[in-house]
């Protein structure tokens, strides 16, 4: 494996751990060249037939689980929610569409899911994802969505309240 910091094709592996609920393995390794010696983190995984991503101009493109979870951080910024939380959430999403039959997906029904799980975590993440991914035409039209995103919260609060 090639050094990131060196470039070295020599390294070797001080320790290995499972991933990804088992679908990947986590290895340490340290470079073998004596002037770097640093170590860096791969992931050895199964390289798994994507589900393809229709969008909404019929454009077709394999499932990229950065992209989803660098949505979700920056839906998530300054939140108190552990970036575990996130990338647990994206492996649930990876391995779901790993199985469905014909393995494509629209990517509203992606984006759908992501504010399902962010309404579940966090009200104020949910509204950042919310207002990009709705792409409000209007100041009315993002506040509808405050205001039912109140009476959601309202009717919740009045259920557990009895």
């Amino acid at each position: 494996m090639r050094c990131p910091f060196c470039g070295s094709l020599d390294s070797r592996v001080i320790d290995s751990r499972t991933a990804r609920d088992g679908r990947a393995i986590r290895r340490r390794r340290e470079c073998s060249n004596d002037a770097c010696a640093q170590r860096f983190t791969t992931y050895e995984a199964i390289e798994e037939m994507l589900a393809d991503v229709v969008k909404k101009d019929g454009r077709s493109e394999p499932f990229d689980r950065d992209k989803i979870l660098r949505s979700l951080r920056i839906a998530c910024k300054k939140r108190p929610i552990p970036i575990e939380a996130l990338t647990g959430f994206v492996d649930q999403l990876e391995a779901r569409l790993a199985v469905l039959p014909g393995r494509s997906i629209r990517s509203a029904e992606i984006g759908e899911r992501v504010l399902a799980f962010l309404y579940e975590l966090d009200a104020v993440a949910y509204v950042r994802y919310a207002s990009v991914y709705r792409s409000f035409g209007s100041v009315g039209e993002f506040m509808d969505e405050l205001r039912a995103l109140e009476a959601r919260a309202a009717e919740a609060g009045g259920e557990s309240g009895s």
